[in-house]
């Protein structure tokens, strides 16, 4: 077969999320569906609201002129506008509908942007642990993924971000919610983040970007608050998607933000929306670009993510199991109680468990639970979890 070699070996090597998914029908085919507890993949099992389907229902009989033409590839006017206005509200920010452009989910939005940023071997800075797939999406324009290490409660390291930068360094990628550690990076972090940025750019004398991903800001709890990039750092750029705050991750709906403040900014976006065309996206969902515009101030019930993330560390903490407790999204990152996750992976997948081994997210020694599952499930692979423990000591 002469397909790429490149594409071989990163099949060869594709991701342990994915891998660890694959298990699930197998096992519950052989075991039966109540008897296999399936916390590989960060699919939402939470309904989106009864609104979303309420204007899905209202939309569809609309008379609307070319309901389902193209449009500009930036998205729909209007849609744009009610998302910039809703992000100056909150944020107390001066964004107007030009400074945002529709993208094909929160994935889509950041292969927009780091094609619309990268030249070959151009550096992107990303903190351990992350998600791998943005390996790929660097990898994608020619750009090499440099990582930086976190503190021991996953906050960012300033100092070892600052070492990875160098005139290479094109922009420093960040994703608060974070998946998989659940971290949310607080205003003070962000702030020092920003200040060694400016710092490094005057030295550097070039800019250096902050790209920010945030499927899961609208996904805390505890009245943790996300704090918005914009008002730290002028040269900053939002990739955001509805698949976590609407459970739409099918729908493939979601926008780039750009800082109105961003030095030349009307030559990036029009860069941008050329790679939005360029990339084989040609613009977001029709359908779901009108829907997100009525839908501004509507989210999922967070408190039954909330539930689900106490009910799973009670359970796991009276186990013996060590974790930082996740501030938002809806995974769970824990200590394995051996060094080599994969083979704790492993006892726990005899026991019909299935998690995704930190190794998997560039941090050998952690796995990931991903708890957008029923209740039951957490409840029932409670003695699972708990005799695998005990096996290791």
């Amino acid at each position: 077969m002469s397909i790429s070699q490149k594409i071989k070996a990163a099949s060869a090597q594709s991701s342990m999320i994915r891998k660890m998914f694959e298990q699930g029908p197998i096992l519950k085919k052989k075991f039966g569906a109540d008897k296999v507890y399936d916390f590989s993949l960060g699919n939402p099992n939470v309904e989106p609201p009864e609104n979303f389907k309420e204007e899905l229902k209202i939309i569809a009989q609309e008379i609307i002129a070319n309901k389902h033409g193209y449009m500009h590839n930036a998205g729909y006017a209007e849609t744009r506008q009610v998302i910039a206005a809703k992000i100056n509200r909150i944020h107390g920010l001066k964004l107007d509908g030009e400074h945002v452009i529709m993208s094909c989910g929160a994935g889509g939005a950041l292969n927009v942007i780091f094609k619309a940023l990268l030249d070959p071997q151009d550096e992107v800075v990303v903190p351990v642990p992350f998600f791998m797939e943005y390996t790929a999406y660097v990898d994608n324009y020619g750009g090499v993924l440099r990582k930086a290490k976190t503190t021991d409660d996953f906050s960012l390291d300033v100092a070892a971000i600052a070492a990875a930068v160098n005139d290479k360094t094109k922009a420093i990628l960040i994703n608060s919610p974070n998946n998989p550690t659940g971290k949310v990076y607080s205003a003070q972090n962000i702030s020092d983040l920003a200040r060694m940025l400016n710092k490094k750019s005057s030295e550097l004398k070039k800019t250096i970007y902050l790209v920010s991903d945030e499927p899961y800001s609208e996904i805390v709890y505890d009245d943790v608050v996300v704090p918005n990039i914009f008002s730290a750092y002028k040269n900053s750029i939002i990739a955001y998607s509805y698949s976590k705050t609407l459970s739409l991750p099918g729908e493939r709906i979601g926008y780039i933000a750009v800082n109105p403040e961003i030095e030349e900014a009307e030559e990036l976006l029009n860069a941008l929306i050329l790679c939005t065309r360029i990339s084989g996206f040609v613009n977001a969902p029709a359908l779901m670009q009108r829907i997100v515009a009525r839908l501004q101030d509507v989210k999922v019930d967070v408190d039954v993510y909330k539930r689900k993330r106490d009910l799973l560390c009670s359970g796991l903490e009276k186990a013996g199991y060590k974790f930082e407790k996740p501030q938002g999204a809806f995974y769970l990152f824990v200590q394995s109680p051996i060094p080599d996750d994969v083979a704790f992976v492993q006892m726990l997948l005899k026991r019909n468990i299935l998690v995704v081994p930190g190794s998997g997210f560039a941090a050998p020694g952690y796995f990931r639970i991903a708890y957008c599952v029923d209740d039951a499930t957490i409840v029932n692979s409670m003695d699972g979890f708990a005799e695998a423990i005990k096996e290791c000591k």
